[in-house]
């Protein structure tokens, strides 16, 4: 692949109170960090500073004034980027939730999703948020992946996924209470789930991954003694997708299926509900893991770990889910880029 067939993949500074700036000096610091990308940082000038700062770190970086401008630039060893004026340094507190800084967040990521609409970018990697700063500043959706998806008119399936390594998983629901969960079950979303996330892994790289599928009750429902969601809605979505080709297996309880995943036997695990598997992916690597924004017409990562409050300025902040984030923006960005 040549310099200029890179992927444009645009990065931003997350949360100013937080530890995204931090994150994200130390990610471009990294050696060899452009070989795979045309990198643009979207940010404000005086956070960028701020967050080298913190990292001890010097980041030389090309100025460019838009991002129509990214793609064209002759020489991409260095990072572009493009500043942006929303937020001062007055109007952060470090370490607590404010709107300004949920404003702020919401404006770079709609200034990229932007750019992605007209081809400048291909593909959107973001540092930390914080979902209560992010309502504060104005976000009417339950989390970012629906803003995201109602500002590029996705009207299909999408979801959240976790990764950890060569394992992925998606969910069915996400960011609602718990009591709320089995109302939203259904063969439909669960074969959706499976589909998108199998189609997906093959778009990063995974040629031929293997899916399982997690049960929703204790032990699997206990054959209907333990509730009917395996045999009502579960176990019907499994016979659909495998007649469609989707190589499937389940439904497993959820507090085994993890076990056959850790050792190799499935690259992806589609879960029921939000905690289903995100408490063994953090468990199994809170400092590596990363979310995927599922069934959007570009790749958009994160690092599945939040701004980290407790603490954002101290310089501790650990960049390996970055990292992996921006690899998988480069490598769903370059097959977006050449499909």
């Amino acid at each position: 692949m040549s310099k200029q067939q890179t992927p444009v993949i645009a990065l931003t500074l997350g949360d100013a109170a937080g530890i995204g700036p931090e994150l994200i000096a130390r990610l471009l610091s990294q050696p060899g960090i452009t070989a795979s990308a045309n990198i643009v940082l979207v940010g404000d000038p005086w956070l960028w500073q701020d967050g080298q700062a913190i990292a001890k770190l010097t980041v030389p970086t090309q100025a460019v004034a838009s991002l129509a401008e990214v793609r064209k630039r002759p020489d991409q060893r260095l990072p572009a980027f493009l500043a942006v004026d929303t937020i001062r340094p007055e109007q952060v507190q470090r370490s607590q939730a404010q709107a300004a800084c949920g404003s702020a967040v919401l404006q770079v990521l709609d200034l990229c999703m932007d750019g992605a609409k007209r081809d400048e970018v291909d593909a959107i990697c973001f540092a930390p948020l914080n979902k209560q700063a992010m309502k504060l500043g104005g976000l009417k959706h339950e989390d970012e992946l629906h803003h995201f998806a109602e500002y590029l008119g996705v009207t299909g399936y999408f979801c959240e996924f976790n990764t950890l390594g060569d394992l992925w998983t998606s969910r069915v629901s996400s960011h609602i209470p718990l009591k709320d969960a089995a109302a939203a079950l259904s063969k439909e979303r669960i074969v959706d789930a499976a589909r998108l996330i199998y189609q997906s892994l093959q778009a990063s790289g995974t040629a031929s991954p293997t899916v399982a599928i997690a049960a929703f009750n204790p032990h699997g429902g206990d054959g209907g003694m333990c509730g009917r969601e395996e045999i009502d809605i579960i176990e019907p979505a499994v016979r659909e997708l495998r007649a469609s080709g989707v190589p499937v297996d389940g439904p497993f309880p959820a507090d085994t299926i993890f076990l056959k995943a850790r050792d190799g036997q499935y690259q992806a695990i589609v879960t029921m509900y939000h905690d289903q598997g995100q408490i063994a992916i953090k468990l199994m690597g809170f400092s590596k893991g990363v979310t995927v924004q599922g069934g959007l017409p570009l790749p958009i990562t994160t690092p599945a770990h939040g701004t980290a409050y407790d603490i954002a300025g101290q310089g501790l902040a650990d960049v390996n889910a970055t990292l992996n984030a921006f690899r998988i923006a480069c490598r769903m960005g370059a097959a977006r880029l050449h499909s």
